[in-house]
C-alpha cells in the first residue's frame, strides 16, 4: 500500500473522529409526537433546554402530530441515523404492532434516556356513591351497567388500566369513549360519568380541588403527591403482578446513530433530567423519576411491552396477538 494511500485513509479517520466530537455541528430537531400543551409536549420542552447548554447545540422541536404518534415515528424512523432527529415520544409506539398502528415500534430506535413515568389513577366524581375502589366493585355488583366509565380508545391509560381491573373481576358498567384525557375528566367533574382511569399528573389538581375524588392509586406505594391516596395493591394484591406500570417519556434516536453521539445524546439528557426546574415539574405533577438509559432502558422498555400488549390481547382489544411479534408474556 502507497504511503499516499495510507495517508488519505488515516486523514479520512481523523476527519470521522473529529465530527463525531465535534457533535453537535448543526441544528438538531426534536420531534414530539403529541401537539402543544399535552403532557409529553411539556415534559420535553421543559428538559431539553437544559440538554441543550449541555451539548453546546440547538435543539429545535416540532410538534408533529397524528396516527397516535406513529406519524412522528415514521418521519424520525425514515430519516438518516446521525443524532440530528431526535424523536420525543411516549408509550403508545410499543402498541403500534398489535393494534395494527404501523410496523415499527421502540425496537428500531435507541433510547437516549427515559425520563419519567406517570402513575394511573382511578378517580370519580366529587357525588360518586362509593370512595374507594373496593366500595366502588362493591356498588357495581349491587347496580350492574349503571356506573358510566369514561374510556379513551384502545391502548391508552385508560383502557389498559381498565384491562388490569377486568382481568381481576367483572367490570358490568357503561363505557363512555372522549377524545383524550382531558375532555373525559371535565365531563367527569360535570357529572356526565361517574369514574375515570386517568393519569395521575392530569388529575392531581382536580383533586386538590375537590372536583373528583380519588378511588385508589394503581401503583405499589402512595405517591408524595398525594400521600394519603392508597396504592390499590394495598386493598388488592392481586394488582402486584402486573405493577408498577405507567405511561412514560423517552428521547429516542433512530438504531444506527454512532456510539459517540448515542453517549453524548445520553449524558446532556441525563444531567438534564437532575435540574432542580425540572425535577420540581415532575414531583408537581405525580410523575415517578427514571432517568435510565442503555440497556436499563431496553429492559423496562421490553417488560412494558410484554406487559401491556398481552393485558391487551387477553382483553380483546387487539388487532394481532403479541406472538406475531415475538412479544413473549411476562413471566
Amino acid at each position: 500500500m502507497s504511503r499516499k494511500l495510507i495517508s488519505a485513509i488515516v486523514a479520512l479517520g481523523l476527519s470521522a473522529t473529529a465530527a463525531v466530537a465535534e457533535y453537535p455541528t448543526k441544528e438538531i430537531q426534536g420531534i414530539i409526537q403529541w401537539g402543544a400543551g399535552g403532557s409529553t409536549d411539556t415534559v420535553m420542552r421543559s428538559v431539553t433546554p437544559h440538554a441543550e447548554k449541555i451539548l453546546g447545540g440547538s435543539i429545535v422541536m416540532q410538534n408533529m402530530t397524528g396516527g397516535v404518534g406513529a406519524i412522528a415515528l415514521n418521519h424520525v424512523a425514515n430519516g438518516d441515523a446521525d443524532g440530528y432527529q431526535l424523536l420525543m415520544g411516549a408509550e403508545n409506539p410499543l402498541l403500534y404492532k398489535v393494534m395494527g398502528l404501523g410496523d415499527k415500534d421502540y425496537n428500531d430506535f435507541t433510547p437516549i434516556n427515559i425520563l419519567a413515568r406517570g402513575t394511573p389513577i382511578l378517580v370519580a366524581g366529587p357525588d360518586a356513591p362509593f370512595n374507594t375502589y373496593p366500595e366502588m366493585l362493591e356498588y357495581i355488583a349491587a347496580h350492574p351497567n349503571e356506573v358510566r366509565f369514561g374510556s379513551t380508545g384502545p391502548g391508552g391509560l385508560p383502557s389498559v388500566v381498565t384491562a388490569m381491573i377486568r382481568s381481576t373481576t367483572d367490570l358490568p358498567v357503561i363505557f363512555v369513549p372522549y377524545d383524550g384525557d382531558g375532555p373525559a375528566l371535565t365531563a367527569l367533574q360535570g357529572g356526565a360519568i361517574d369514574v375515570m382511569p386517568a393519569v395521575l399528573g392530569a388529575s392531581v389538581e382536580g383533586i386538590r380541588a375537590g372536583t373528583m375524588k380519588p378511588l385508589a392509586l394503581f401503583d405499589t406505594a402512595a405517591s408524595p403527591a398525594l400521600p394519603d391516596v392508597p396504592a390499590i395493591t394495598d386493598t388488592n394484591p392481586e394488582f402486584n403482578a402486573m405493577l408498577p406500570w405507567g405511561p412514560f417519556f423517552g428521547v429516542f434516536v433512530k438504531k444506527g446513530t454512532p456510539d459517540d453521539v448515542v453517549a453524548k445524546l445520553s449524558a446532556a439528557y441525563a444531567e438534564a433530567s437532575k435540574a432542580p426546574d425540572f425535577v420540581e415539574l415532575m414531583n408537581g405533577r405525580g410523575f415517578t423519576m427514571m432517568g435510565i438509559s442503555g440497556q436499563e432502558a431496553q429492559d423496562f422498555l421490553t417488560g412494558w411491552q410484554q406487559t401491556t400488549a398481552w393485558l391487551m390481547q387477553d382483553a380483546g382489544l387487539t388487532k394481532k396477538s403479541p406472538e406475531e411479534f415475538g412479544i413473549e408474556r411476562k413471566k
